[in-house]
């Protein structure tokens, strides 16, 4: 995997180079980087949110989940902090958007939404992060202070040659809609944050 492209886009939170990265410069989803302009890769780890897509929460506002606000809050951190968000396209934990709005069915028939993957026949978390390591490799990025909840995230990065410096929370506060399925991920994967 290599960078395709590049080019700064103006965001309501500053300015970002977006890099995609992908095997082949046809690929039509590749992932990305968006790197704020005053990031400084010399000056020691660098604030890094590894956030994977979510379409429903990322593009319209879902309130099922708390993506997109998560993607809002790691923009503007990265704006005021000299970061980055590296944007995995592995919608759905990795199931894809149509699965994912067929977990969305079982998960209002009374599933929570591990279950109702692990019903559909799929893994409870598809997702793959040696990706965000080969990012970052690429970027000449060697030491990171990781934006995440995930336990699963941190332990991507052992070993390898991008090292976690300090774990920085990211915690939005549930609503009506997102409470039972923060409390999953809470209590069922290990997220570390207290509801």
């Amino acid at each position: 995997m290599k960078k395709q492209a590049e080019a700064m886009i103006p965001t309501p939170w500053g300015e970002f180079n977006m890099i995609a990265f992908s095997d082949n410069e046809n690929e039509w989803m590749p992932h990305l980087a968006l790197v704020h302009k005053s990031c400084d890769i010399s000056s020691g780890p660098v604030l890094t949110r590894v956030h994977s897509e979510c379409i429903t929460g990322d593009l319209f506002g879902s309130k099922r989940c708390d993506c997109g606000e998560q993607l809002d809050m790691a923009l503007k951190m990265a704006a005021e902090q000299g970061g980055l968000v590296l944007y995995l396209r592995q919608e759905g934990r990795g199931i894809g958007i149509i699965n994912k709005l067929k977990a969305y069915n079982l998960q209002d028939s009374g599933l929570n939404t591990v279950d109702a993957n692990l019903h559909l026949g799929l893994e409870r978390d598809a997702r793959q992060y040696d990706i965000a390591v080969e990012m970052l490799v690429t970027l000449g990025i060697s030491e990171i202070r990781l934006l995440t909840n995930n336990p699963e995230k941190i332990e991507a990065f052992e070993n390898g040659p991008v090292k976690v410096t300090e774990r920085v929370p990211i915690v939005i506060k549930p609503n009506d809609n997102n409470r039972g399925y923060l409390k999953t991920k809470q209590d069922e994967m290990g997220h570390m944050y207290k509801l």
